[in-house]
């Protein structure tokens, strides 16, 4: 028997019951596109994750006060233990080394934020002009913070485009003074709507200089310190450099945690794979059970065309020639649902992807490959017994249809 005849036969089997071979391809599709789709989103999740870090640099460092190695939680959640605070002067001290660029003290709080009859609760951010680079924000009316003295407070302030939109409508905001708190300040630039970052919504805040911000929250302490390395190579003696400053400062303490970007990043990296390699095992399964409805399938075919293998047996078909008949019929069946469980997971993803243009969904290689190989392994697995069942009938008995 030559791989033609193997060929013919199969195409034959699987045309001669077209409702059994659309189940069988449905199935198959169902769960190799549930793999196609599902990893996409995951690593869409992931791309997108890793495109937000990196769009801030890879020479950030961001210096927290507390050590989160002492409970093994974050600094701020440390019980029966307060870690002195950052100051102003502790970011000032950090720009005396040629290691780092520059550096952004941050102080937050939330306030009421009116103009004329419009008002509403508001998260304002204190820092200095160097947050602009640092968190590579663009302007899209005005300009930023001046690069004055970070000790010096002044009744000026940035806007969001969302804060822009609520309180001044279609009015002009530039030059105009509006409230925050129990205090006035007035709008000297707005933030370009692309300005968005993890951890900050740049369209939902009102900026104004950290002097100030200390003063309307009544707190000389820092939330954060912001430093930019001079270059991605010099992130570890920066680190160090910053590490050993602050604990001169505060008495030879080392009370500071200090993150860098590329240790976020990788964070989220192990965590979004490994979530894409689960949602890719829970659609997996869907396999599974499409490789026991061919073996099912398959059986009640056998039961059908036992007079045609008896036939075979009869003209001199090996059990063998048998197995590999039935074996090359699975193959084709999960093969073929595969190959359209493909086309239906890839015109998914790209429908997602034209829903949410900011997700970058597309499955990776990995998973194509996976789910086309799994498939056919469990098309093959699944198939063996009905195929083993098969060469075993006795050819006397099968033309007799017993």
């Amino acid at each position: 028997m030559i791989t033609r005849d193997i060929l013919r036969f199969t195409f034959g089997a699987l045309g001669g019951n077209r409702v059994r071979t659309a189940l069988i391809l449905t199935a198959m599709a169902i769960g190799v596109a549930s793999v196609v789709i599902l990893t996409s989103l995951g690593d869409g999740a992931r791309r997108f994750v890793v495109g937000e870090f990196a769009s801030l640099g890879t020479d950030l460092l961001i210096i927290i006060p507390g050590r989160s190695e002492t409970a093994g939680a974050a600094p701020a959640l440390i019980v029966g233990a307060t870690p002195r605070d950052l100051t102003i002067d502790d970011a000032s001290a950090l720009t005396r080394s040629s290691l780092i660029r520059r550096v952004a003290p941050i102080t937050i709080g939330a306030a009421r934020a009116s103009w004329h009859e419009r008002e509403r609760e508001i998260a304002v951010l204190g820092s200095t002009a160097e947050l602009l680079k640092v968190r590579h924000w663009t302007m899209s009316q005005g300009r930023f913070l001046p690069p004055d003295d970070a000790d010096r407070a002044a009744p000026i302030c940035v806007i969001g485009a969302k804060v822009r939109q609520e309180l001044f409508g279609a009015n002009p905001a530039l030059g105009e003074w509006m409230r925050l708190g129990d205090r006035r300040c007035q709008v000297i630039g707005v933030l370009a709507t692309e300005g968005r970052s993890i951890g900050m919504d740049v369209e939902d805040q009102v900026i104004i200089p950290v002097a100030s911000a200390q003063i309307l929250f009544n707190s000389p302490a820092l939330f954060r310190i912001m430093a930019q390395a001079s270059s991605r190579e010099a992130v570890p003696k920066a680190r160090q450099f910053v590490l050993d400053t602050i604990r001169d400062r505060h008495q030879g303490e080392e009370d500071i945690t200090v993150v860098t970007q590329d240790a976020v990043l990788a964070t989220f990296d192990k965590i979004l794979q490994a979530l894409t390699l689960t949602v890719a095992g829970i659609a997996a399964i869907s396999l599974a059970v499409a490789g026991i409805l061919i073996m099912n399938v398959m059986l009640i075919a056998i039961a059908q065309r036992t007079a045609e293998i008896g036939l075979l047996k009869a003209v001199g078909a090996t059990g063998q020639q048998i197995i590999i008949l039935f074996m090359t019929e699975a193959a084709m069946l999960s093969l073929s649902g595969a190959l359209v469980g493909l086309v239906i997971g890839e015109a998914g993803s790209r429908t997602i992807g034209y829903l949410y243009p900011s997700l970058p969904v597309g499955a990776p290689l990995w998973s194509v490959v996976t789910a086309l190989i799994v498939a056919l392994l469990t098309g093959l697995l699944f198939g063996a017994m009905p195929a083993r069942r098969a060469a075993r009938l006795d050819p006397i008995q099968a033309l007799s249809r017993r």
